[in-house]
């Protein structure tokens, strides 16, 4: 009699923890930290506005524009190749979309967006629904539909060039970049730490819980096959949350040319530490020499 009512207790409990996956997976994927956008120019920042977006979904987004910084670095980086100049005849520049991880906002990267901004090159970086500043609420559609209201607003920019639009998506931020770049015509596309889809990432990391409780996709090895850009992938060769096995995954699955670059101890959230100035580096190099 013990032992049945301890299996249906363990049963019970079960369907909770099920229960509980259904409900709140969104949360677990979007953890959606709230914060508000810095003024670009108080924090130092005086290449950057910001900028206010509405999604197709009617959702209000806010965000950074940085304008293409051009010269200041060129003494210090002269033996690396470099985006164009802009000239008289063709005042354009690249453009740079900059998607984040899951648990990040624009408050919490900018110093990184700013140190990584490739010289001759504009960037753009939102906060996705529910997150920072924005409206809305965190979940897997509207995440895509503010990346395509952020491609439609660079793209509009009299000073970028549309044919030069470049992607960055790091961790959660790889699924939205690779829809991106799938949905878009991008010059190149650039992840970091990207997993091959929410239902690898389930098993991985709750493999008790079965898969049809699984809503979300975020399938980056889907998207990447309908990508035929080049492609630049760096991954912490020590990440424990997205495995490396997962990124080598998705650079497989890839249509297009595949760089991989890893980053040697580094884990799933000091990659921009570990890899440092090489990282930064081989970023500007793939926007130097790429092209649409």
């Amino acid at each position: 009699m013990l032992v049945l009512r301890i299996l249906i207790g363990v049963g019970l409990a079960y369907l909770v923890l099920l229960l509980l996956a259904w409900l709140f997976q969104d949360r677990l994927a979007f953890p959606a930290p709230r914060a508000k956008l810095p003024d670009p120019k108080r924090v130092g920042v005086e290449n950057g506005e910001r900028v206010e977006l509405v999604s197709g979904d009617g959702t209000k987004l806010v965000g950074w524009y940085l304008t293409p910084k051009v010269g200041e670095v060129h003494t210090v980086r002269n033996n690396l190749p470099q985006p164009p100049r802009a000239s008289p005849t063709s005042p354009t520049s690249a453009g740079l979309l900059w998607f984040y991880g899951n648990g990040e906002t624009v408050a919490a990267i900018w110093p990184i967006v700013r140190e990584f901004q490739p010289p001759g090159t504009a960037v753009l970086v939102l906060d996705y629904p529910g997150y920072g500043g924005s409206g809305g609420r965190a979940r897997e559609g509207a995440l895509y539909a503010a990346a395509d209201a952020a491609y439609a607003a660079l793209t509009a920019r009299p000073d970028v060039d549309p044919q030069r639009i470049y992607v960055y998506g790091r961790s959660l931020g790889s699924a939205v970049a690779t829809y991106t770049a799938a949905h878009h015509p991008v010059a190149g596309l650039i992840l970091e730490s990207p997993f091959t889809n929410a239902a690898a990432m389930a098993k991985y990391h709750y493999g008790l819980l079965p898969r049809f409780l699984l809503r979300l996709s975020l399938d980056n090895v889907a998207n990447v096959r309908r990508v035929s850009c080049p492609i630049l992938l760096f991954h912490g060769d020590a990440d424990r949350l997205v495995p490396t096995a997962m990124g080598m995954a998705v650079a497989a699955a890839a249509a297009g040319p595949v760089e991989v670059v890893l980053i040697h101890g580094a884990g799933h959230n000091d990659t921009y530490d570990v890899g440092g100035r090489s990282y930064r580096d081989k970023m500007w190099r793939f926007i130097g020499r790429t092209g649409p």
